[in-house]
């Protein structure tokens, strides 16, 4: 079995109005995933993932990819921590929030 980590993804390109949310909301749940997803006021899309290894690399390359109708230019992988994931609703794995 393998550590869970914690990443933060940051997606830029035709991101918003293209279900990019709903995306990695659906990709999330199948994998079993936590981790919330937000649209950003400058355009972008930011996503915190947290797994295994192997199923957050798995996310991650599904969010580069995206849905059908979105462009991804850029995705900006990071590390992140325990307080990033807890912005996620209460009684949530995976939670879509309020554009910041």
């Amino acid at each position: 079995m393998s550590t869970p980590v914690i990443r933060r993804v940051v997606v830029r390109g035709r991101v918003q109005g293209v279900g990019f949310r709903a995306f990695v909301e659906d990709e999330a749940r199948e994998r079993r995933i936590a981790g919330w997803v937000r649209n950003r006021r400058d355009g972008s899309v930011e996503a915190v993932i947290a797994g295994s290894l192997e199923e957050v690399d798995r996310m991650t390359a599904a969010v580069r990819r995206g849905p059908p109708g979105a462009r991804v230019e850029t995705a900006d992988v990071s590390q992140a921590g325990d307080e990033d994931l807890r912005q996620r609703l209460a009684g949530e794995l995976f939670s879509v929030l309020r554009t910041i």
